[in-house]
């Protein structure tokens, strides 16, 4: 990693989280990190191409079999690799095979490209990630090896106490909303040896928290529109992102 350096072309590789739900644009598609730190790059480096492969509700088999070697191909200056996450937050997970499939994708990423980006992934504070902690501690535990392995930089998400704040949070408790997103791009663009623009790890101002009868309305809408539609899919077999094609296929130029 240099610091400054110039990127000419990005393609990210992932799940709903590199696609960029839920930070909502007013056509109802998403923006997210990778295109907010694609714009950034691209003010440095004229004819900047960018690509986004990622897929809402991939696995890191499908990420590794679907979108590893198309990447790869591509020879993009820069990569970033996020997967697993949703492997871990299923009931039944085998974490050592979610960390082999994502050393399979690192291992054919990284030589393609100058650069090759991990990710710690961030967690909203509270019970889920309670229960899941150790199975996600476990797979950042192998990022950080896999990193070394592969000369690659690991940004730590996990680790950033204000990413773990609810109201980074969407409503469906699983997708950072636009402040998340935009402090996920600064901590990439800083992980890259770029000057910074602000601090993305500072808290958030202190705020009165909701009452009872709040909490248990907000609770009550999470559990009918986002909880039992994720339950529906996970027992039918289904996924989110079936059918849906990559956000951005293509390696193209990117205004």
């Amino acid at each position: 990693m240099q610091t400054n350096a110039i990127y000419t072309s990005f393609v990210a590789v992932g799940d709903s989280f590199t696609e960029g739900m839920s930070d909502g644009l007013p056509d109802g598609s998403y923006r997210g990190w990778a295109d907010l730190l694609a714009a950034r790059l691209a003010e440095r480096a004229p004819g900047f191409r960018y690509a986004n492969l990622a897929v809402r509700g991939k696995l890191i088999g499908q990420i590794a079999d679907e979108q590893a070697a198309p990447a790869a191909a591509m020879g993009a200056d820069l990569v970033t690799l996020v997967g697993g996450l949703n492997d871990v937050l299923r009931p039944s997970c085998d974490v050592d095979l979610v960390c082999a499939r994502l050393e399979e994708a690192a291992a054919r990423l990284a030589p393609s490209c100058r650069q090759l980006v991990l990710m710690r992934s961030p967690g909203r504070r509270g019970p889920v990630l309670e229960r899941f902690r150790p199975r996600m501690e476990q797979l950042f535990d192998f990022v950080d090896g896999l990193a070394e392995r592969h000369g690659a930089l690991v940004v730590d998400l996990f680790g950033a106490e204000v990413l773990g704040d609810p109201r980074l949070w969407a409503e469906d408790r699983l997708h950072l909303n636009a402040e998340g997103h935009r402090r996920v791009a600064e901590a990439v663009w800083q992980a890259l040896g770029q000057a910074p623009a602000f601090d993305w790890r500072d808290p958030l101002p202190a705020a009165a928290r909701a009452g009872w009868g709040a909490r248990r309305a907000s609770d009550a809408r999470f559990a009918r529109e986002h909880l039992l539609p994720w339950i529906g899919r996970r027992l039918s077999g289904r996924s989110s992102g079936d059918g849906r094609p990559p956000k951005r296929p293509e390696l193209l130029p990117y205004a």
